[in-house]
C-alpha cells in the first residue's frame, strides 16, 4: 500500500466540498497539495475519482463516490485506534469531532477547544459549524461526535445536557428612540421595524414570543447571518431580538450596539451538548463533555457576557422599574 491516510484525508475533503479551493480552506492545506494527492490516488488505484469542470469545481465519478465512502470508513477506523489506545491507558488522546451552531461557534469554539487541548495535550478538536438540523444529521451519520446547540426541538434519539441559559433581549442602535430604556416589552416594539435572524428553529423561537402574546412583529428585513443582522441594527435599520451576548458592544463596521432587557416571562434558549443516545461514549468524549460542564455555565460563557452578571447589574439599577 503506497497511499497514505493523509492523502485519503485530502481526497475526502475534496469529495465532500467538490472544490479544491474549499477543501484547501477546510483543512488548511495548499491547493497544489490536494491536487497532487488526488492525482496520486487516481494513478495508484487506477480509477478516475473526479470530473474536473473548468471554473465550476468538481464532481465525483461513480467510482469516486464508492471510494469516498470506503476512504471515510478507513480514516475513521484509523482514528479509532487512538481512542482504543486511550481506553486501555490512563491517557486521554485522539481527535474529537465537534459540531457547533453557526451563531455560537465564533464565541464558544475557539476558547473551549483551546482549553480542552491544553488540558489534554494529546487530543485534537476538529470542528464544523452548521444550523441545528444539519448538526443533528451529522450526529446520526457519525460525521461529528458531539454538537453544541440550543434545546429547541431536540429529538428523542438525542441526549441533551444543558450548560447555560440565554434569555432573549432587544438589540438596538445607539440612535434608536428606545435605546435609553432599561427594559422593553414586545408590545412597545411592534410598531418599529424588526430585522429577523432567519435561521431554522431560531426564527420560529423569536416569532413564537410574539405569537404567545397575540402580537405580530413588523419584519422589515431577514438574514441568515447574525453579523449582518447586528450590523444592520447598528446602522439604524431596525431592532432585533437575540439570545447571544457577545462581549463586544460593536458591530463589524465599528458602530455601537445597545442591548436592552426584554421584559416579561420568556422561555430562554439553553446551550447544551448533544450526543446520540445509542452512542457508546469513549473516554475522549466523556472528558470533553465534563470539560464543557465545568467551563460553560450561567456565570461564565466563553466569548459572551454571562446572563448572571446582567441580573446582578439590574438589581443595582435604581432606574429599572420593570422588575
Amino acid at each position: 500500500m503506497r497511499y497514505s491516510l493523509r492523502q485519503l484525508e485530502y481526497f475526502i475533503a475534496a469529495g465532500e466540498t467538490l472544490s479544491i479551493t474549499l477543501a484547501a480552506e477546510r483543512i488548511h492545506i495548499s491547493q497544489p497539495s490536494i491536487s497532487t494527492a488526488i492525482s496520486f490516488l487516481e494513478k495508484e488505484l487506477g480509477v478516475q475519482l473526479f470530473i474536473r469542470h473548468h471554473a465550476q469545481g468538481l464532481s465525483l465519478t461513480p467510482a469516486g463516490r464508492d471510494l469516498l465512502r470506503e476512504a471515510k470508513n478507513l480514516v475513521a477506523q484509523a482514528e479509532r485506534l487512538y481512542v482504543f489506545a486511550s481506553e486501555t491507558s490512563s491517557q486521554i488522546r485522539g481527535t474529537l469531532s465537534l459540531g457547533c451552531m453557526v451563531t455560537l461557534a465564533p464565541m464558544l469554539v475557539p476558547e473551549l477547544s483551546h482549553s480542552f487541548m491544553t488540558a489534554f495535550a494529546t487530543t485534537k478538536v476538529a470542528h464544523v459549524e452548521a444550523n441545528p438540523e444539519q448538526l443533528l444529521d451529522y450526529l446520526r451519520r457519525s460525521r461529528i461526535d458531539v454538537a453544541i446547540l440550543y434545546d429547541l426541538q431536540v429529538p428523542n434519539d438525542v441526549e441533551f445536557v444543558p450548560l447555560a441559559r440565554l434569555p432573549p433581549h432587544v438589540l438596538l442602535s445607539e440612535s434608536h428612540p428606545l435605546a435609553s430604556r432599561s427594559a422593553l416589552n414586545l408590545k412597545e416594539l411592534i410598531d418599529h421595524p424588526m430585522i429577523l435572524l432567519d435561521l431554522p428553529l431560531s426564527r420560529e423561537y423569536f416569532l413564537a414570543l410574539f405569537m404567545k402574546e397575540g402580537l405580530e412583529p413588523n419584519i422589515s428585513t431577514r438574514s441568515e447571518h447574525i453579523e449582518v443582522v447586528r450590523t444592520m441594527v447598528a446602522n439604524g435599520l431596525g431592532y432585533t431580538l437575540l439570545n447571544i451576548r457577545p462581549r463586544s458592544e460593536q458591530a463589524l463596521d465599528g458602530k455601537k450596539l445597545i442591548r436592552v432587557r426584554l421584559a416579561g416571562d420568556h422561555r430562554p434558549m439553553v446551550i447544551g451538548t448533544a450526543t446520540l443516545k445509542s452512542l457508546s461514549k469513549s473516554r475522549l468524549l466523556q472528558a470533553f463533555e465534563s470539560h464543557c460542564r465545568s467551563f460553560v455555565s450561567d456565570s461564565y460563557i466563553p466569548g459572551m457576557v454571562a446572563p448572571v452578571f446582567e441580573k446582578r447589574s439590574r438589581k443595582t439599577d435604581p432606574g429599572d422599574q420593570s422588575r
